[in-house]
Formats: structure tokens, C-alpha cells, sequence
């Protein structure tokens, strides 16, 4: 299988789990998940804001931000 195409496969496969709140773990690589959760620093709140260009108040959605943490073996190639 060509490289390119098993590379997109992938990146659907996780992209779709992690879209349905199911956390992927790829073995000495590293874990990617969404966390929905206020208390997480990958979660922002709903906030005011201002459109730059009229002024306007605005009001900004919570969004939930998805989060890669990196495995051991994968820390200790990239930063030894």
C-alpha cells in the first residue's frame, strides 16, 4: 500500500474516533483525545469578544480542543 494513502487512512481513522469522544492511543507514539470537560486547559469557555473591524461585542462559543500527549518512547527520541 502506497505510503500517502495509509498516512490519509490513519489520520481519518483518528480523526473520526477522536471527533466521537473516543480516546486513540498508538503504542509508543503518543494518545490523542477530545476533552470536554470546563476544568481542562483544553477546554475554553464561552467569552466575549469584539469583531475587529465594526467593534461590535461579540459572543465567543466554548469550543473543545483536541490533545495529543506524547509517549515515552516517542519524548525520549525527539527530546533525550
Amino acid at each position: 500500500m502506497n505510503r500517502k494513502i495509509l498516512s490519509i487512512k490513519i489520520t481519518t481513522t483518528v480523526t473520526e474516533a477522536v471527533a466521537n469522544g473516543d480516546k486513540v492511543t498508538l503504542v509508543g507514539f503518543g494518545s490523542f483525545e477530545r476533552r470536554d470537560h470546563e476544568v481542562c486547559r483544553r477546554y475554553r469557555s464561552e467569552r466575549e469578544g469584539r469583531n475587529p473591524q465594526t467593534n461590535e461585542k461579540i459572543t465567543i462559543p466554548a469550543t473543545k480542543i483536541p490533545a495529543f500527549s506524547a509517549g515515552k518512547q516517542f519524548r525520549e527520541k525527539v527530546a533525550p
